[in-house]
């Protein structure tokens, strides 16, 4: 029943077309207040509420959210984005189908940057569906690899997808950023084949001229600053120099300096604009963490974790088929809600089921984060298809229409990673310093 009352009051007040986070903090009312009338909690205190809204959002690691989006904004505005669309243009432009292998390799160096779904498809959208209509692409084709390219961001580190499920589950964020980053290029792959397969039987548009291996070289030259942050952003976390939160300090001002500086296109003038922006989805975030602890603090009080694995049970015998049922729920779920509430609300949910049948969290971790990205390209919320749609000035069922064949190869990959966890295990190891890189290849092949 406590289960079903903290289903109904969350269901109910988005129903209502109530913002989450209110509606996280309205469950969290109707849940203790629940809780009393069957003596489980002993009074309603709405000082208590408003407390834990306040320890939700008081926290260091968290800080790390709003540096690596104002990172992103910064990267966007200062002509990093551009510069690293550009290289990849020189590289693959020339090939039948080039700028969606461009579209690809973009958004997995601009994954690698920010952690942000939304800004990394927005800097694609404006930069390549011009480009891509303008050389005669199909335009759903080209509007869904955008859309499928965005999603990548919360996989590769940095990823504020993984700064938000660590703080959840109490799990270390930098071996779930380096965990991360294979499977996050495997997605990447995963576009590629599929790219490769409708670029080979679609008209995919004119084939650009190939560059010349000087202009190839000016390109390198040119981007070099913009595609040297992501090692030394990763670099630090991985050598010890820095935490998450540091580096996303660092991430920043590097963004600022070489936007302002190097490159010269960020000017006094757009600061205001690009703080602004930051602000307000920092402020939508963290509002959104603050609003699900309540949330997340009574449901464990409740003991709905416990229920819950009662239900699992049968399937906690078999780690892959309770992987294939809960990233399926996910999905389902994740069609109604946003990432952000999405991890902040299962996350204590399943965590305790997922230890209780001996699944490390970190791959758990992976894989939770996957499938909610994946979520972003599924209707009928699909924010990152509201973004595309938004950006290219397109209806949103275009966009719907052309991410099809990328949302199923993105899937499969997720349900590649639950049948062969090496996949995720060995190279985290290896890249963690704990086995050698024979021993990975011996893991992945089972030799």
């Amino acid at each position: 029943m406590t289960v079903f009352v903290f289903v109904a009051s969350l269901c109910g007040a988005m129903a209502l077309g109530m913002p989450i986070a209110f509606a996280l903090v309205v469950c969290g009312v109707v849940l203790m207040t629940w809780m009393v009338q069957i003596g489980i909690y002993p009074a309603f205190d709405a000082q208590v509420i408003a407390q834990k809204m306040l320890n939700g959002a008081d926290s260091f690691i968290l800080l790390a959210i709003p540096f690596f989006i104002l990172a992103g904004e910064l990267m966007n505005a200062g002509g990093l984005s551009r510069r690293i669309i550009h290289f990849a243009q020189t590289l693959v432009g020339h090939w039948r189908g080039g700028l969606g292998y461009v579209t690809i390799i973009a958004a997995v160096i601009l994954a690698s940057l920010s952690g942000s779904a939304a800004a990394d498809t927005a800097a694609l959208a404006a930069i390549l569906v011009p480009m891509m209509r303008g050389a005669g692409y199909n335009q759903r084709r080209s509007l869904g690899l955008v859309a499928a390219g965005g999603i990548i961001a919360p996989v590769i580190p940095p990823s504020i997808g993984f700064v938000v499920f660590g703080v959840a589950a109490n799990v270390s964020i930098p071996q779930l950023f380096i965990a991360g980053l294979v499977p996050g290029i495997l997605l990447g792959l995963s576009l590629i084949l599929a790219w490769r397969y409708i670029a080979q039987r679609e008209e995919t548009g004119a084939i650009l001229p190939r560059c010349s291996a000087r202009e190839r070289w000016q390109a390198t030259k040119d981007g070099a600053f913009a595609l040297a942050m992501p090692a030394f952003i990763l670099g630090s976390i991985r050598l010890g120099w820095a935490t998450p939160t540091e580096a996303a300090v660092v991430a920043t001002v590097y963004a600022l300096s070489i936007g302002m500086f190097v490159y010269g296109e960020l000017k006094v003038k757009h600061l205001f604009g690009i703080f602004l922006s930051a602000a307000k989805l920092t402020a939508m975030i963290m509002f959104l963490v603050s609003a699900a602890l309540i949330s997340s603090w009574l449901i464990t009080a409740a003991n709905i974790p416990a229920e819950i694995g009662e239900l699992l049970a049968p399937l906690a015998d078999n780690q892959t088929l309770l992987l294939v049922v809960i990233l399926a729920m996910v999905l389902v779920i994740s069609t109604s809600l946003d990432f952000t509430p999405t991890v902040l609300i299962l996350t204590p949910v399943l965590m305790p089921v997922v230890k209780q049948a001996g699944i490390e969290p970190v791959y758990f971790g992976v894989l939770f984060i996957i499938v909610n990205a994946i979520g972003l390209i599924t209707p009928p919320v699909g924010v990152v298809l509201n973004v595309v749609s938004g950006v290219a000035k397109v209806p949103m069922t275009e966009v719907i229409k052309g991410v099809v064949p990328f949302h199923m190869a993105q899937t499969a990959t997720m349900f590649l990673l639950v049948a062969w966890p090496p996949l995720v295990m060995a190279p985290f190891r290896f890249l963690s310093g704990r086995i050698s890189f024979i021993a990975m290849i011996q893991q992945l092949f089972g030799s």
